[in-house]
């Protein structure tokens, strides 16, 4: 890695061109700090007259370009090969390649599904215990809430005192009236 230093109308900048610049086959993150870096460099924040300054700015117009041909290349190359699959000797790697991301998102999709199952289970379990009335988790075996008083199992049905709507458990206020409950 070289760290230089220039001072620019008295403007003290470090750059570390080649550790950005070196970063190129780290899934994209070279790409991402390199185009930060270029993106400072056209942004003003480094000076443009200086050789570094030339440098970062015109290897982020380089790295700009390069992706732009990329892309391109992997339309037209996408294009091609729907035209005529079977001119490309590829063609055999592209369905295995094909088959094992199918495969691959249908071991996903499990994957999903038994995490969903789980935290519903989880869910149940939790639920197991807790008062209806006021929420508070009970030890196993309890009839009643060790916090309330409330019978525990079946939720127990509350009434507003004012107006007489029935309460969800642990509601404060009536959601028909307004009126304030006692829990």
């Amino acid at each position: 890695m070289r760290v230089t230093r220039s001072n620019a109308k008295g403007m003290d900048f470090i750059m570390a061109n080649d550790l950005f610049g070196g970063l190129g086959n780290l899934g994209g993150l070279g790409d991402t700090l390199g185009g930060l870096m270029g993106g400072l460099a056209k942004s003003g924040l480094l000076p443009k007259d200086t050789p570094e300054g030339k440098i970062m700015a015109a290897q982020a117009d380089l790295t700009d370009f390069q992706k732009k041909e990329s892309e391109l290349l992997l339309e037209i190359g996408k294009k091609a090969y729907e035209q005529d699959p079977q001119a490309w000797p590829q063609d055999s790697k592209l369905k295995l390649i094909r088959e094992n991301i199918r495969a691959t998102q249908e071991a996903l999709d499990s994957a999903k599904q038994e995490q969903k199952q789980a935290n519903a289970v989880k869910a149940a379990e939790d639920a197991k215990g807790r008062c209806p009335a006021c929420g508070h988790k009970n030890t196993d075996g309890v009839k009643f809430c060790q916090e309330c008083g409330s019978p525990l199992g079946a939720p127990a049905k509350t009434f507003c005192g004012q107006c007489g709507a029935q309460l969800a458990p642990g509601t404060r206020f009536c959601g028909e009236c307004g009126a304030g409950q006692s829990i």
